[in-house]
């Protein structure tokens, strides 16, 4: 990623240019990524191509100032870390749906960071809801984050105890208030390895993104704001939920570039007939 293409990507998410690659920059950089860029599904039902390469990625969230799901915001995040000097990995995960079944492989993309003051971490901007922090990868008991409490364990350990290690290419369980959220894969993997993934996402009339519209992010106070179609869910950092039904279009449109600073020329419709 070229220099110029860096700082736009800092401003994007208002951060400065880092001095060093270090743990607590790391944090800084996901919270921020969070606040400021959406999680949203958006280019689905809008016809828009989605294309895993760094450019286009970049293109859309720092040049268009817009969102994206897992494979685009942490694709395009992964570049930004590796830039500023992290040690990036991306890892492939598969995400727990209804009935706790695992959805299909390159279900999910997330990020194995290394820090130059020793820290290895599990960074993830595209989970929608999810730790507003990175979770430290070894660690195997809890950790406390303003979203909940999480745990990164071995697959098939109970979810509320601590087993065993991953090994060198074990699997993974990423554990939120005692529920799996979605198993990991520590093989490493290329960006490319993701568009089998995407392209059922975006197509599947099985995959959730093709049946529903989401536009989602954190707050500064800790809560989360949603857009699903037209219901407008101001969620605060207690649980708390506020819901807003929006009229017209125009009300629409509003709440995305206002909420989100999502700029459209025109509503989304769900193409599968969802919500």
């Amino acid at each position: 990623m070229k220099p110029a293409k860096v700082d736009a990507y800092l401003r994007r998410i208002g951060v400065t240019h880092p001095a060093w690659p270090t743990a607590d920059v790391l944090r800084e950089l996901q919270l921020r990524h969070l606040l400021t860029v959406p999680f949203e599904n958006l280019s689905i039902h809008l016809g828009e191509e989605i294309v895993l390469e760094e450019k286009r990625l970049l293109d859309k969230l720092v040049g268009a100032r817009r969102g994206g799901f897992c494979y685009e915001l942490n694709g395009a995040f992964g570049a930004l870390l590796k830039a500023l000097g992290f040690d990036v990995t991306l890892l492939a995960g598969r995400v727990y749906g209804e009935k706790e079944r695992l959805g299909i492989p390159y279900d999910h993309l997330a990020l194995r960071v290394r820090t130059v003051d020793g820290g290895d971490w599990l960074a993830d901007v595209g989970f929608g809801a999810h730790s507003h922090y990175p979770l430290a990868f070894g660690e195997r008991g809890e950790q406390t984050d303003p979203a909940g409490t999480f745990r990164v364990i071995v697959a098939g350990a109970d979810p509320a105890g601590v087993r065993g290690t991953a090994g060198k290419f074990g699997d993974l369980e990423v554990v939120r208030d005692g529920k799996s959220q979605y198993r990991l894969e520590t093989r490493p993997r290329v960006l490319g390895d993701f568009a089998a993934g995407a392209w059922w996402h975006s197509t599947s009339p099985e995959s959730h993104f093709t049946r529903s519209l989401v536009c989602s992010r954190v707050t500064e106070d800790g809560g989360r704001t949603t857009l699903s179609g037209r219901t407008l869910t101001v969620t605060g950092p207690g649980g708390g939920k506020e819901k807003t039904e929006l009229g017209t279009d125009e009300e629409v449109l509003e709440a995305y570039r206002e909420r989100f600073g999502v700029v459209l020329d025109r509503v989304p419709v769900v193409r599968n007939g969802g919500v």
